[in-house]
């Protein structure tokens, strides 16, 4: 069983930076991709960016060139560096991991969530 954990998170003014983390503990042989999602009352959960284990990287176009994606695979972590925040990525994100068992059966992960606020 694995579990995701998520730090990073908090209120900063438009214009500012923010660093969210997000660490894979517990027993499992491998991760392959993670990513961060993100999610405001009203609207549908949305990917904001993903990176593969090779380190391909994926983004949402809303946060392309403001946002980085990385991932220390010996840490199992992944990052996402925030920088130019604006009001409307206010948001709870998410850490999405897809993690394999002992026995190679694949599973889906979520960390509980972090909220970041950007005020205007």
């Amino acid at each position: 069983q694995a579990q995701l954990v998520e730090s990073g998170g908090g209120l900063v003014q438009a214009g500012g930076s923010l660093r969210l983390s997000c660490a894979a503990s517990g027993s499992f042989r491998s991760i392959n991709a993670m990513g961060w999602y993100r999610h405001t009352p009203g609207k549908q959960r949305e990917l904001v960016a993903a990176i593969t284990s090779g380190g391909f990287t994926n983004y949402a176009d809303s946060v392309k060139g403001r946002f980085t994606i990385s991932r220390d695979n010996a840490k199992n972590t992944v990052y996402l560096q925030m920088n130019s925040l604006k009001p409307e990525d206010t948001a709870v994100y998410y850490c999405n991991a897809e993690i394999s068992s002992a026995t190679w059966t694949w599973y889906d992960y979520w960390g509980q969530g972090t909220q970041v606020t950007v005020s205007s």
